[in-house]
């Protein structure tokens, strides 16, 4: 598989999953009546929504590296911001499985994305393309995000 390929997959991915979430906050009003649960539920959408983003720009970059790694650098910016906010509110509700109590982990993957886009050249020693090493930590990072989303719907938090 190439890797325009796979990111056009990946990208696919994570917009249905974030159009499913849509569904599942909209099946839960009460969630979207409280603020936390509110920013919660926008927490596990961005889980998806960011690497989408992020999938989009590794193939709008085409063969012009600084455009992905611009939009992966910015993107995960977004991702630590988002993350730490989402691991606030888990913190809060006290309700949180594995994925929400390692969520930290995930800031961290965030930031190797951003050294990646920022200093490519540091992959070499692993005999990838940081293009590659990218695609990695993104597929990390939904994986995490599903388990959260099933954490999330699975324990219900009560309003």
């Amino acid at each position: 598989m190439t890797l325009d390929t796979f990111y056009a997959i990946l990208s696919g991915i994570c917009f249905t999953l974030a159009g499913l979430w849509w569904n599942v906050a909209n099946s839960r009003k009460d969630w979207l009546k409280v603020s936390s649960l509110r920013s919660l539920a926008g927490g596990v959408y961005a889980s998806f929504l960011i690497p989408g983003v992020m999938s989009l720009g590794a193939q709008i970059g085409g063969e012009n590296k600084l455009v992905w790694r611009s939009i992966f650098a910015i993107a995960a910016i977004f991702g630590m911001v988002f993350t730490t906010r989402l691991l606030t509110y888990l913190r809060k509700l006290g309700q949180v499985g594995f994925f929400g109590r390692t969520r930290w982990l995930v800031i961290l993957i965030y930031a190797l994305v951003l050294i990646v886009g920022i200093f490519p050249e540091l992959v070499g020693p692993l005999g990838l393309a940081p293009i590659q090493v990218e695609a990695l930590l993104l597929c990390i990072i939904v994986l995490t995000g599903n388990g959260l989303a099933w954490e999330v719907m699975a324990n219900s938090p009560p309003a």
